[in-house]
């Protein structure tokens, strides 16, 4: 089985006053190397705490971390942003993990357009065919399925939308097969989605700064311009999944 740890930067509204883009990104580890991912995590942590001062317990939320660090203030700021860099290129070392990324342009988009349903759909969708096709890294089981963990999101909007797709999931013909659609419910995706506070889950903060910075990447903050910081997403191009989106260099998926 496959593990999705997910996490979103940015909002999936339409008012004026909503950010341009809504930025997705998932963490997935294979259930054979779960134990193996978390260890290296945990010894990751201790690194960072004997050279930063963050306590293993003190949870890593990048948008909090850089601007609301309330008791983290004792650390510098631009110390934070250091850190957040290291976890980056933690991530872009370690072995059998794969990160998928969504994000979608709301600028042109019809008034009806769904942001939430668009961008998780396709997050859905690119897990399904990645597991479905074999195409994620490391160890395999004869046949393997997915589990989706979250953090705060719209939960029962996203229940619905899994469950809808379960059973009704139309997908556009490739181009020179037509017009209209096929209609392939996904299959290897298990249970409803899962909340997980991503205060008890170090898998879940690292797909919030993977979040994170692939929003800025698109919107950066004034902080992160100055700081150069815009293209820190980039650090994680070993272990980006490629496969979801080949008409991207980075296979991010773009809506």
């Amino acid at each position: 089985m496959y593990v999705l740890y997910v996490d979103e930067s940015g909002d999936s509204g339409t008012a004026p006053s909503s950010s341009r883009y809504f930025a997705i990104s998932g963490l997935v580890v294979h259930e054979l190397r779960w134990h193996q991912t978390l260890e290296a995590m945990v010894t990751f942590r201790q690194q960072i705490r004997s050279r930063y001062g963050l306590k293993l317990r003190e949870e890593i939320h990048a948008a909090h971390f850089l601007h609301h660090p309330k008791k983290l203030a004792r650390i510098p700021k631009s110390i934070r942003l250091r850190l957040l860099r290291d976890v980056l290129d933690f991530e872009a070392t370690a072995v059998d993990i794969s990160i998928l990324n969504v994000v979608v342009d709301k600028v042109g988009k019809a008034g009806t357009y769904d942001v939430f349903e668009n961008a998780w759909g396709a997050l859905v969708q690119r897990f399904e065919n990645t597991i479905s096709h074999r195409n994620f890294p490391g160890p395999q089981n004869p046949q393997d399925f997915g589990l989706l963990i979250v953090d705060q999101t719209d939960v029962k909007r996203l229940r619905s939308l899994t469950r809808r797709m379960r059973v009704y999931n139309p997908i556009p013909n490739q181009p020179g097969y037509g017009t209209g659609y096929r209609q392939i419910p996904i299959k290897t995706l298990v249970e409803d989605p899962v909340h997980r506070d991503s205060l008890h889950s170090y898998f879940v903060q690292m797909a919030d700064v993977n979040a994170f910075f692939l929003y800025q990447k698109h919107a950066p903050a004034g902080y992160i311009k100055r700081k150069g910081a815009r293209n820190y997403f980039d650090r994680l191009d070993s272990v980006l999944c490629k496969v979801a989106a080949t008409s991207d260099p980075q296979g991010i998926v773009r809506l």
